[in-house]
């Protein structure tokens, strides 16, 4: 194979870790000091309008289990709470508390620090390729948490 496939998943990897570790220093710098990592990939999915632990499941790729005793222990910490689903009686629905919404968009400005020296460094035309580049690449809502 040659050299310049093999070395790009390492590349996009460490974009991605850099990217992860960034944010979570940012949202840390921001007050949020009991979150991981793993718990943003949770918010995205439960933003806007809310997910069931099946929902969230299926988004992280854990099992139910794994999803519940995730949900259990951001709505200790206050970041999720659990309400009545409108459409099935049976589910719960988790959504955002003020509190994790404080925390996503901590996230959101620690995402824009990491990233502007990035769009800055490439230039809006590169930035453009690259996007388009990964878009072609990517599943959209695939996004799995590095446990």
């Amino acid at each position: 194979m040659r050299r310049d496939l093999l070395d790009l998943p390492v590349l996009l990897l460490g974009a991605a870790s850099t990217l992860v570790d960034g944010i979570d220093a940012g949202v840390r710098a921001r007050g949020f000091t009991d979150i991981r990592p793993a718990h943003g990939y949770a918010f995205v999915r439960l933003a806007p309008d809310g997910a069931t632990i099946v929902e969230l499941a299926e988004h992280l790729g854990v099992t139910k289990q794994a999803a519940s005793q995730m949900a259990d222990e951001l709505v200790r910490k206050g970041y999720v709470e659990r309400r009545p689903h409108p459409a099935d009686a049976r589910a719960r629905l988790l959504t955002l508390t003020d509190r994790g919404w404080a925390c996503t968009r901590a996230a959101d400005e620690a995402a824009e620090q990491v990233l502007r020296p990035w769009a800055d460094s490439l230039g809006p035309e590169q930035l453009a390729t690259v996007r388009t580049a990964l878009s072609r690449l990517t599943v959209p809502g695939r996004i799995r948490p590095a446990w």
